[in-house]
């Protein structure tokens, strides 16, 4: 199969993956309505085309929270990234450190921080989620302290689990999701050889660090569910500021008096995110929600967006949209279940290659060259 594209990846990993990892990924919440927008809405995004501006000399690289990224891109938290390739978050972690930019290790991830840090010459971020239980948040946070992260990705737009129609049909949950999910496996033998037989433990490694015991896959749901807090407002996380020796990114930002709020709170940034439209359908795209957020607070904090970013080109549209950097999920987490950490290091190449391609044909020669002036127009407009 000819790879090309992010396209081609998802396409390779929906063959290679028992159908309730593919659709786990790749589904939203509800109708999926919101996950369709963040990709069309970007997509319709328009540019503005520049010609005879010699552009010979041209650089993608930006500076984040005093890090220096080769692109302005970082891999999203992806929770359950283990089980898509053989200790994932560790081929991942590597790719991104290959290509000079962060990766960004879930909460719920397979490895652990412990085990992950130490493969990559760069500092990992790590992503937190609000949690009744403040004991295992700050267990969290102190061991990826002591493993060198250097940020802070707090994620507050998931309060409570996305109603999630997909995975009840293909086994993730429902009714004999155990008994689908091994039969899915059995007939999916490259994955099962790689990840099911190769991939153990099967396990929520940051979790199971804190307990003491095993939290395997069949525990995921139930945990998530017993375990976010719909309780929480800012001042819960005033702790966490304290805490935290380093940049703090809040992630599910998508209205501008919130973005506010984040700046009184003394965030470092903000995620503008609909959460990959696998929270609450039928709100704003992110990049319909992205300009007016940066007319709010550009300038008060960084501002991040993901949410339907599909290739290099939906790079420079965020960017001219308001966002200093993107977060990819999605596309990575295709790449490396279909070719592994080298499917990863190829995609992040083509991130590039068609971030150069539109740079050079709108005319900016430096990330901070791409601005609203750079498009025809904005969504709405």
């Amino acid at each position: 199969m000819i790879i090309s594209s992010t396209s081609d990846y998802r396409a390779a990993a929906q063959k290679r993956l028992p159908p309730f990892l593919f659709h786990y990924i790749d589904g939203g919440a509800y109708a999926e309505q919101t996950l369709r927008r963040n990709v069309e809405d970007l997509a319709a995004v328009a540019l503005r085309q520049r010609v005879l501006k010699d552009m010979s000399r041209l650089d993608t690289s930006i500076e984040l929270f005093g890090e220096k990224l080769s692109i302005p891109v970082a891999l999203s938290p992806v929770g359950l990234t283990g089980m898509y390739r053989r200790r994932g978050e560790v081929q991942a972690a590597r790719a991104a450190d290959a290509h000079g930019i962060p990766f960004t290790m879930s909460t719920v991830s397979v490895c652990p921080i412990e085990e992950v840090a130490p493969k990559i010459k760069r500092p990992m971020w790590f992503q937190l989620y609000v949690l009744k239980d403040r004991g295992f948040m700050q267990n969290a946070l102190e061991r990826a302290q002591a493993a060198g992260c250097s940020t802070l990705v707090f994620t507050v737009d998931m309060p409570v689990p996305g109603a999630r129609y997909r995975d009840a049909h293909s086994g993730m949950s429902g009714p004999n999701a155990a008994l689908r999910r091994y039969w899915q496996s059995v007939t999916h033998p490259a994955w099962s050889w790689d990840v099911g037989l190769l991939g153990r433990p099967h396990d929520l490694g940051n979790i199971s660090a804190y307990r003491g015991s095993p939290t395997g896959l069949a525990d995921y749901i139930g945990w998530l569910g017993a375990n976010f807090d719909p309780s929480i407002s800012w001042k819960d996380l005033e702790w966490i500021r304290e805490f935290w020796d380093g940049p703090m990114i809040i992630k599910g930002i998508l209205d501008p008096e919130d973005a506010k709020d984040a700046v009184k709170f003394g965030a470092d940034g903000i995620v503008v995110s609909n959460h990959g439209g696998r929270q609450l359908d039928g709100v704003l795209s992110s990049a319909r929600a992205l300009p007016a957020i940066a007319d709010a607070v550009k300038g008060d904090l960084k501002i991040l967006a993901d949410s339907g970013i599909r290739n290099g080109l939906d790079v420079v549209r965020m960017i001219a949209l308001g966002a200093d950097t993107v977060l990819i999920g999605r596309a990575f987490l295709s790449a490396l279940a279909s070719h592994g950490e080298a499917g990863v290091k190829n995609l992040l190449d083509l991130f590039e290659k068609e971030m150069r391609v539109a740079m050079v044909l709108t005319g900016a020669k430096s990330i901070g060259e791409i601005t609203r002036d750079s498009l025809v127009r904005e969504l709405g407009a």
